[in-house]
């Protein structure tokens, strides 16, 4: 008798990927919090899990999602200018400017 791996379908396994993420998140935002770490290693481990869930996904055969590779290299390029101690730093303007894009686009969006 041969030993046959279940599979879970394609919406589950991404379900379970992306808890898994958010899951992660909390902890670590947890983490930053008591520890008092600060701004940059907060950027970089949210902008580390984010990119991270997307290469999971491309490992378990799922796509990678294009807006959240840019979060989260858009965070971890936040930690850099933190840990660098840019005074004026072009990144928070790129950050308002992604995120009124995005309200813009979901707004402007029409239902099927």
């Amino acid at each position: 008798m041969t030993h046959v791996e279940h599979i879970p379908p394609r919406p589950v396994l991404a379900g379970r990927v992306d808890a898994a993420g958010w899951g992660l998140f909390f902890v670590w935002v947890g983490v930053v919090l008591i520890a008092h770490l600060g701004w940059g290693m907060g950027l970089l481990g949210v902008g580390g899990i984010t990119v991270g869930v997307q290469l999971a996904r491309k490992l378990v055969g799922l796509a990678a999602e294009p807006l959240w590779l840019a979060v989260g290299s858009l965070f971890v390029a936040g930690s850099v200018a933190e840990f660098m101690k840019l005074e004026f730093s072009l990144l928070p303007f790129v950050l308002i400017v992604a995120g009124l894009a995005l309200l813009v686009s979901a707004l402007r969006r029409r239902a099927p």
